[in-house]
């Protein structure tokens, strides 16, 4: 319930020290603990790992005078207002914060983020249906959903927002960082445990899901799920968790989703 946030109050309370648990949660999640509507932080928990991921897109029409993401970006920066933006998430969230993470490496400043306009729509084929019939510049959201439209020429991605390129058929998408822009921006999805729970049941855990991970079975159906399998596990995604509620709390900050 509440996005997560009973079942973390629950473990935090109840259950912090039973290594016999563990929570699924996602960058969704995260953003709630980002903007404080978790009671509590990310160090009431530990973070086990991420299996797979649903890469973040930002799209265009077909025909769009927007080429690239540098288009997107100058435009932006010479009036943030000047396009509707969109995505399936309202205003400050992640669909929305994804773009802004953008528009801020870009060198946006906090009172010209506050300008970009925003349209939250019933799911990321809403938002791109409404882009394709002209209400709508840009759309931002999970590439699983809309696929179809790229795959169909209807819209052109300007970047995925994935460490690196992706596998086929979306090896031709650019990804952010490449166009000189150092986003990430996945729907990732992960698991934490108790924050009390010893190191040793900690590496246990880590290690099962590992091994998890590593099957052909997982590899199937994350894909048949429209996830692409990505694994950061243990220490690493715990530095990863950090980070991101630490950028997408400061971000919040600069929009005037929280103080």
């Amino acid at each position: 319930g509440d996005d997560g946030a009973v079942a973390f109050a629950h473990v935090a309370e109840n259950r912090s020290q039973d290594a016999n648990l563990i929570v699924a949660t996602s960058s969704v999640g995260v953003t709630q603990i980002a903007q404080r509507r978790y009671p509590g932080d990310a160090d009431k928990m530990r973070w086990l790992g991420m299996l797979g991921s649903d890469t973040g897109v930002i799209l265009v029409k077909a025909d769009s005078p927007y080429k690239n993401l540098g288009d997107l970006v100058k435009a932006l920066k010479a009036d943030p207002a000047s396009l509707v933006t969109g995505g399936s998430s309202g205003a400050g969230g992640y669909d929305h914060l994804r773009l802004l993470l953008v528009a801020r490496a870009a060198g946006m400043g906090p009172g010209d983020l506050r300008k970009i306009r925003w349209v939250q729509f019933d799911g990321g084929s809403n938002a791109v249906t409404q882009m394709l019939g002209g209400h709508v510049g840009v759309v931002t959201t999970d590439l699983a959903e809309i696929s179809g439209f790229i795959e169909s020429g209807q819209a052109r991605v300007l970047a995925a927002l994935s460490q690196e390129r992706l596998g086929p058929p979306f090896a031709a998408l650019p990804t952010a960082r490449e166009q000189g822009l150092d986003v990430v921006g996945l729907n990732w999805r992960g698991f934490y445990t108790g924050g009390k729970v010893t190191d040793a049941e900690y590496d246990k855990i880590v290690a099962g899901l590992k091994q998890l991970y590593d099957t052909d079975e997982w590899k199937k159906t994350a894909q048949q799920s429209g996830l692409t399998p990505n694994w950061i596990g243990g220490k690493p995604f715990e530095e990863f968790v950090r980070k991101s509620i630490a950028d997408l709390r400061t971000l919040s900050q600069d929009i005037g989703v929280i103080k």
